[in-house]
């Protein structure tokens, strides 16, 4: 079942409390949309109800790494801190990210790599968490 797409609010705005426990988690994924939406990787408007469905890992047939870090990795992870419910306990979503950016024609722009640089932050705080 297709999940719902997480528009996340201004930091200001944010639900989060600073007394939030995974609050080094929610910091990175907002940085990780600033980069993404820096590098114009950051779609305006969500992926079909079918490619969501999609039960590839990482939703390769259907949808583009930064569609999938958009509307899957930030929405999910977002909803779980939103739901003080349990993160998953590893994540390998960098090494994905760096393989499909750099075989692009032309590669993505330079920040991307601010992009690359959070989600190896995030791969490694939920990897401890677990």
């Amino acid at each position: 079942m297709p999940h719902k797409p997480y528009s996340s609010p201004p930091p200001s705005e944010h639900p989060a409390q600073a007394s939030e426990p995974h609050q080094p988690l929610r910091s990175l994924l907002l940085q990780l949309e600033e980069a993404l939406r820096q590098a114009q990787l950051w779609d305006a408007y969500p992926p079909s109800a079918q490619a969501l469905a999609s039960t590839m890992p990482f939703m390769v047939d259907t949808l583009r790494i930064e569609q999938w870090l958009q509307w899957v990795l930030i929405a999910r992870l977002h909803a779980l801190l939103d739901a003080q419910a349990p993160l998953p306990s590893s994540c390998s979503a960098q090494p994905l990210a760096a393989y499909e950016w750099k075989q692009r024609q032309p590669p993505p722009p330079a920040p991307a790599q601010k992009a690359l640089r959070c989600l190896a932050q995030i791969d490694t705080y939920l990897s401890q968490q677990g």
